[in-house]
């Protein structure tokens, strides 16, 4: 997973991830195969969520790093 979160950025990974549920929505293959693509839509999600947590904890250090510039004032 790390090797995965590393190797594709957010929108990369969204991107597949869309395709991955179009595909799953769409049906029409075989059940080794469905797997295969929720395991790989799993993947995506963790490397989403790896990010968007990232991204959150940036904005609340910048956020903490305001007001305690603002407490100071």
């Amino acid at each position: 997973m790390a090797e995965a979160g590393t190797a594709l950025g957010y929108e990369q990974a969204r991107d597949e991830l869309i395709e991955v549920v179009r595909k799953l929505e769409a049906g029409g293959t075989s059940l080794e195969d469905s797997l295969a693509l929720w395991e790989r839509g799993e993947e995506l999600a963790k490397v989403c969520r790896h990010w968007l947590e990232g991204a959150r904890a940036r904005l609340d250090s910048a956020l903490a790093a305001r007001e305690a510039a603002e407490g100071e004032e």
